[in-house]
């Protein structure tokens, strides 16, 4: 199979620096209208890589993001949002960047480069067969996030992968590849646009996905959400509200109580007021 390196393509666009706010603004905004099309066409490979997640985590495992720059620090955002979002652990979903914690806010020279890092990043976590590894890279190049997966394969790790490029050495290096192909950046090569974009659209829908599978939601409501600020609070009141037809200081009172919306209403339902 030949790798198509699309992410490296000239930008459709030239001079750039002659155009004005206004045509920047729009021709960018052309561009991305495109993302949402492209994540469409990968939407059997997504659900390919949920249905092997769900189970893993059903039995005990985890999901891993494992990625460098941007795509690692998608990965990251992604995993932090799971548990205010939908009331489960930290150690549920976990985002890992070459570099570490300092790559998140700065460039780490070089870190995606190893062949050795990405492995030994994982086995900090105790990485076993009951996990599945996401290598997150828009080029399929990376080497960190290459090597990484291709040590998962050898110790029965399911791996998946999430890039912009068809037939990359990382979906050569992942059982449940996701090949989202958005096409040139309007910068040429900066994969922070498109293809950024196109990795946050599957992340979100892989994680609310899993989520929901494994009954975080409840009707289309955060009902294991994390009562973290007034407005989630006042949010999770009205929730209360709504699914047992109670005044909102009664509601209040539950959700003070019980400190979560999931268990105000089991516990008013079982007669637990």
């Amino acid at each position: 199979m030949n790798f198509t390196k699309t992410t490296e393509q000239d930008s459709n666009y030239n001079h750039l620096e002659k155009m004005s706010v206004n045509e920047l603004i729009t021709n960018i905004n052309n561009e991305d209208k495109t993302v949402p099309l492209a994540v469409e066409k990968s939407l059997p490979q997504i659900e390919a890589l949920i249905e092997q997640i769900v189970p893993k985590l059903k039995n005990g495992g985890r999901l891993f993001y494992i990625g460098a720059g941007t795509s690692g620090r998608l990965g990251i955002l992604d995993a932090s949002e799971c548990p205010p979002t939908f009331g489960v652990s930290p150690d549920l979903v976990i985002g890992i960047i070459a570099g570490g914690d300092t790559a998140i806010r700065n460039a780490v020279e070089f870190a995606e480069d190893s062949t050795e890092l990405g492995w030994q990043d994982l086995q900090h976590y105790n990485i076993s067969d009951k996990d599945v590894v996401v290598g997150i890279a828009a080029s399929g190049t990376t080497p960190y996030v290459i090597s990484a997966l291709e040590t998962c394969n050898k110790n029965n790790i399911i791996t998946g992968c999430i890039t912009c490029n068809y037939n990359s050495p990382l979906a050569a290096a992942s059982k449940y590849p996701i090949e989202v192909i958005v096409g040139p950046e309007f910068v040429t090569g900066s994969s922070r646009m498109k293809a950024g974009t196109a990795q946050k659209l599957v992340l979100n829908t892989i994680t609310t996905t899993t989520m929901v599978l494994l009954g975080h939601v409840k009707g289309n409501k955060m009902v294991d959400m994390q009562l973290s600020n007034n407005k989630l609070v006042d949010r999770g009141v009205r929730m209360i509200m709504n699914e047992i037809n109670v005044p909102q200081e009664t509601a209040k009172q539950l959700l003070d109580k019980f400190g979560s919306v999931r268990l105000a209403v089991q516990n008013y339902k079982h007669g637990n007021p």
